[in-house]
């Protein structure tokens, strides 16, 4: 069966390591706060000015003053310090921050990512997005394999507007985890019970499939 959200955040949190800086997007990014191994130290950062968040809090813990950057409650720990957003997009412009995870409409084979708007629809603004992207050293998108029309979400080529060019470097949906670099988009982990046949007939782009890769 193919990933459930929380399946793909539990997948993300895999991706960090001891002593790493990470900044969560909105969506399904922000549900990796609480798939967090308990023996490691993560310290998240917010484009708005907060670092050191903890989980999602319970109804009695909600503190309408603590929120992240996707405006959702969240709870602090002992070691959270708080700051203006400048100084926040500092810590991410300056290189500071190691690893971000975000939402996206699209991504191309060659790592191109759009993911700030719709053209026609209204945004409140393009958010912290495109400094992360140029910012941050590793990028990894977690999104849904086929949009709700069914229309692939991996591409040949993004054709809504771009957040960034050649940015993303892991890609985890519902069907698999996949793998951007210099050769292109490369399939590295199914999802249980995921064929490849269902991946290729879900993805517009054209993509490898990496040795050991159960098929």
């Amino acid at each position: 069966m193919p990933w459930t959200r929380p399946q793909m955040a539990e997948r993300a949190a895999r991706e960090m390591r001891d002593g790493y800086y990470v900044n969560l997007g909105i969506g399904i990014p922000t549900l990796v706060a609480n798939y967090i191994p308990a023996d490691m130290d993560v310290t998240l950062q917010s484009e708005n000015g907060m670092l050191g968040m903890g989980p999602f809090p319970h109804d009695d813990e909600v503190d309408a003053d603590l929120i992240n950057a996707g405006k959702q409650t969240i709870t602090e720990l002992k070691r959270t310090s708080y700051f203006s957003s400048a100084d926040s997009f500092a810590m991410i412009r300056g290189g500071h921050i190691d690893l971000s995870i975000l939402g996206a409409m699209e991504v191309a084979g060659n790592g191109d990512l759009a993911n700030w708007m719709i053209p026609g629809k209204m945004v409140k603004g393009m958010g912290g997005a495109m400094d992360l992207v140029a910012g941050v050293k590793k990028v990894v998108v977690i999104m849904d394999h086929n949009a709700r029309s069914g229309a692939a979400k991996l591409l040949k080529a993004c054709s809504l507007p771009l957040t960034g060019q050649g940015v993303v470097d892991r890609v985890i949906t519902d069907l698999g985890v996949f793998d951007i670099d210099d050769t292109g988009l490369t399939l590295v982990e199914l999802a249980p019970d995921v064929t490849l046949e269902e991946v290729r007939e879900r993805t517009e782009a054209e993509f490898s499939v990496a040795e050991g890769v159960a098929v």
